[in-house]
């Protein structure tokens, strides 16, 4: 059995969380749940867990402060985030895994098996202190994790057009005219990104308002997107269009 901690400033997840590894990961027994960095902190060093699920972006505390702070370090750590400003940073160093909000109980279920392998092939190989350098997020590169099948894709935020509904899939079109197919369903996108950023116009669309170039009065109206592109807002939708941009 792997002992494991539960650190994540969101209950909604760090619920779903735990109710899948109770549902889906019977090689790990649930020590705490802690929805403060503080508490995650205390847990790890009173605990000794075998394994640490991580969430990076918290208040007051975030998840590599953390990591600093902490005194016990021999655990395996998956990092459970959104979008975060270290992503790619954190992969490189000493993280295990790395799971993408909301998590899938597919790729769940693998990060606990390479926990599980690794407690017994290397049982006194666990976290090493992560590099000083990567721990220097800036805010300025806030980038989204997209799950694919070769691995993950990091696209910054303020890079993203629009989104489009493609069934329960979504299909993300970025400033250099790129398409990024995500397993993901449009309204998890609407959960995850800043509602002052991004503007669900309709059943089939989420918008990046800074890439609005001109609104088509109508029913519902229109949108064109810079490069010329031109998407339908449902007539429910059209009065929070409106203030979102300030008309």
């Amino acid at each position: 059995m792997l002992k494991a901690v539960l650190i994540d400033d969101e209950e909604t997840s760090l619920n779903s969380l735990r109710q899948k590894i109770i549902n889906h990961c019977p090689q790990v027994e649930i020590m705490a749940v802690c929805t403060k960095a503080g508490e995650g902190l205390k847990a790890i060093d009173e605990l000794y867990p075998d394994l640490v699920f991580l969430d990076i972006q918290m208040p007051i505390m975030n998840g590599f402060t953390l990591l600093k702070k902490v005194k016990y370090k021999n655990f395996e750590l998956i990092f459970v985030t959104a979008y975060d400003h270290y992503a790619i940073k954190a992969i490189k160093c000493s993280a295990l895994d790395y799971l993408v909000k909301p998590v899938e109980v597919e790729e769940l279920v693998k990060a606990v098996e390479k926990a599980v392998e690794k407690k017994e092939n290397y049982p006194n190989k666990r976290l090493e202190l992560l590099l000083e350098n990567a721990l220097a997020g800036n805010n300025n590169f806030r980038r989204i994790a997209i799950s694919s099948y070769e691995g993950l894709y990091f696209i910054k935020m303020e890079n993203i057009v629009y989104l489009e509904a493609s069934g329960n899939y979504t299909n993300i079109f970025t400033q250099d005219r790129k398409k990024y197919l995500s397993s993901r369903s449009l309204k998890d996108f609407e959960e995850l990104l800043s509602s002052s950023q991004f503007i669900r116009i309709h059943n089939s669309y989420i918008i990046n308002k800074d890439f609005v170039e001109r609104y088509i009065r109508g029913e519902g109206g229109q949108v064109v997107m810079e490069g010329n592109i031109t998407l339908d807002i449902s007539k429910r939708r059209k009065s929070d269009f409106l203030n979102a941009i300030g008309m």
